[in-house]
């Protein structure tokens, strides 16, 4: 995984992959206007069920990385912080501590493609730490935005754990 994702891109017959993973480029205002359309409880339910889509499907991907690495989940959190920006997620910074994991993302475009917000809106950032810190961990995973740039501030913030059997 040294080679940097938007050189391992490929684009024919009008999809764009790295390797068997399929990538789909959508404007993040387009994205992120759809949840602002829906009333609240909605989109609390649709902010959830995109964060369980993305912990799924995005653990499939970061399984993907872990077993590419000579180190496996021990250098995964360094590969997803390299990868982050180049899929136009923002800037990643994990920090762990211990059994838990922050993430600070700078420059999340769900906050910016969304607007200002009473709640957190970055869900799709929870779901895809809740996937890596599983594989980090070597547990069930859960994931929290404690802070979004799109309530207040400029960058958001996370925490994953390991959930209690």
């Amino acid at each position: 995984m040294s080679t940097p994702l938007l050189e391992r891109l490929e684009c024919e017959h009008g999809e764009l992959r790295d390797g068997a993973t399929r990538y789909l480029l959508v404007r993040h205002d387009s994205l992120m206007g759809m949840f602002a359309r829906l009333r609240p409880e909605a989109r609390r339910a649709a902010f959830a069920a995109l964060a369980d889509s993305l912990a799924e499907h995005g653990a499939r991907s970061a399984q993907r990385y872990a077993a590419a690495l000579p180190q496996g989940s021990e250098q995964l959190l360094a590969v997803i912080e390299a990868t982050a920006p180049q899929l136009g997620w923002g800037r990643w910074r994990f920090e762990r501590r211990g059994e838990e994991i922050g993430l600070t993302v700078e420059n999340s475009p769900f906050a910016a493609g969304y607007g200002r917000s009473e709640e957190p809106v970055c869900a799709a950032i929870a779901g895809m730490l809740r996937a890596v810190a599983g594989l980090t961990l070597g547990a069930t995973a859960a994931a929290e935005e404690h802070r979004c740039a799109a309530v207040a501030g400029t960058s958001c913030g996370f925490r994953a754990w390991r959930r209690a059997a």
